[in-house]
């Protein structure tokens, strides 16, 4: 599938002098090939809840599970509006912020897509059945959901830059 091309700008208040505009290429990259993620979800009295969790990119979003009694997963009961980000805990690199709404997904051949997605990129550790429209594994369940990326923040770090990738409601 082929993947949206955003609308795409520089802000170069927030940046060094010169620095370009990251092409949404790289910026996709990085979300495709990340290993670990942070999602900041919204508790229901409006406090954030950030943590770490292992996501996959697919087609035009990407997607996150979370077992239902998790705070993430109670969150998004009550508001799915997240940023889920990746990067590097380093003065190099590309840090990646995704703005978007949460949907939970509950096709059974879409789940089956994903799960494939998770062990090819995860390994057999990650290897999730898919049944009653969600993941199922020893340790039970885990809900799935697409974050179809709003807006994408691209920080770029040496040199210095922060690109806007706009994409059109869907």
């Amino acid at each position: 599938m082929a993947v949206e091309q955003p609308k795409t700008e520089l802000d170069a208040r927030y940046g060094d002098e010169g620095a370009p505009a990251t092409p949404w290429s790289e910026g996709h990259r990085a979300l495709e090939d990340a290993q670990l993620y942070w999602i900041t979800t919204i508790r229901p009295e409006g406090r954030p809840h950030m943590t770490p969790l292992l996501a996959v990119w697919h087609g035009d979003a990407i997607y996150v599970c979370t077992g239902p009694e998790e705070r993430k997963a109670r969150n998004l009961e009550h508001n799915g509006q997240v940023i889920v980000s990746t990067g590097t805990n380093a003065l190099a690199g590309l840090d990646v912020v995704v703005e978007g709404e949460a949907e939970r997904i509950t096709d059974e051949g879409l789940l089956r897509e994903l799960a494939d997605a998770w062990v090819a990129k995860y390994g057999e550790d990650w290897r999730f059945e898919v049944r009653d429209g969600a993941f199922q594994h020893g340790a039970g369940s885990a809900l799935v959901f697409r974050v179809a990326p709003a807006t994408v923040y691209g920080f770029g770090k040496q040199p210095y830059s922060q690109t806007r990738w706009s994409f059109a409601a869907t």
